[in-house]
């Protein structure tokens, strides 16, 4: 009977198998860039607002908070397209300083 056990194909692959790499190396910043980090709290300020509201049954709040969370995803699109996203001239040039992380 042959063996099938996963230890055993994880150690003699089949011929057939493709492996599939990306075609360069991904950025070193795995996604923490001012754009990023801005956006990120900026829509979990919103959301703490909204659910406030909620929580108190008001409902301006509740839009308000919605308000600031729009306010976020257009803001951090903004700082991608000035360069603080990822692979922006300004996120290199940090990198750069900082030694690329």
């Amino acid at each position: 009977m042959a063996d099938h056990s996963l230890a055993h194909r994880a150690q003699h692959q089949t011929p057939t198998e493709t492996v599939h790499l990306p075609p360069s190396t991904p950025p070193t910043n795995h996604g923490k860039t001012v754009a990023a980090w801005t956006t990120t709290w900026t829509i979990v300020l919103g959301a703490l607002v909204a659910a406030l509201g909620v929580a108190f049954a008001l409902v301006w709040m509740f839009w308000v908070g919605m308000g600031v969370i729009v306010l976020g995803i257009v803001l951090g699109k903004v700082l991608q397209v000035l360069g603080h996203g990822q692979g922006g001239a300004a996120t290199l040039a940090r990198e750069k300083r900082r030694g690329g992380h």
